[in-house]
């Protein structure tokens, strides 16, 4: 269960921290807020506070929210990073899950679903907005022969269950979307990771794009 999370804002418009601020100071999972206008606010507050959680802008006065996820992350490895921006350009996408950060959403996403995709980051999930999700679905069902090692070992229901999973859903949403139980998908699921050689749901999402196959 993920409780007693401290959450970082870190973005240059106050109007923007004070408003998801005052969302996440009434969320029973959330022990602490703090604030950053800056990438050297941010690395400075991620680090001292030992934070689990951090919403990240792009686009800050003196740097690159992409940067700052990396040089966070190469710190304090532990933390969880969603980048929330205006931008939706793919590589700017690519760039932010390469850092290491663990979902993308663009800043006109309704405020509660930007809440909640706090939550799923802080509890280890991927979360990725809408606009950026069919772009993941679309090209991770390309053939096999299409698809670089290892994920031309995959079978296609296999590559269907990965797509869910990179767009952020849990388990019982990629059952209920497939039409399967959950313990298939457990079980798919550990084959899938096992194919890929990676550990978990969230290296297996990171993978896929990292691989240059999803976007």
């Amino acid at each position: 269960m993920v409780e007693d999370r401290r959450v970082l804002i870190v973005d240059d418009h106050p109007v923007v921290r004070r408003g998801l601020r005052a969302m996440l100071e009434g969320e029973p999972w959330v022990a602490e807020v703090a604030e950053a206008a800056t990438v050297a606010d941010a690395i400075r507050e991620a680090v001292s506070r030992r934070v689990h959680v951090i919403a990240m802008d792009v686009a800050l006065p003196d740097g690159d929210g992409v940067d700052a996820t990396r040089r966070i992350l190469r710190s304090h490895p532990d933390a969880k990073v969603l980048m929330l921006t205006m931008s939706d350009d793919e590589d700017m996408v690519e760039r932010a899950l390469r850092a290491g950060a663990r979902g993308y959403l663009l800043k006109d996403t309704d405020p509660d679903t930007v809440v909640d995709a706090l939550r799923t980051v802080a509890g280890g999930g991927v979360v990725l907005g809408p606009r950026i999700g069919p772009t993941l679905l679309t090209t991770l069902r390309r053939a096999p022969a299409d698809l670089p090692p290892p994920f031309d070992r995959l079978t296609s229901r296999e590559r269907d269950i990965l797509a869910r999973l990179a767009v952020g859903d849990n388990n019982a949403l990629i059952a209920r979307h497939l039409g399967v139980s959950e313990k298939t998908v457990r079980n798919q699921l550990s084959t899938v990771f096992a194919k890929l050689g990676v550990a978990d749901r969230v290296h297996a999402a990171l993978l896929a794009r990292d691989a240059g196959i999803a976007g």
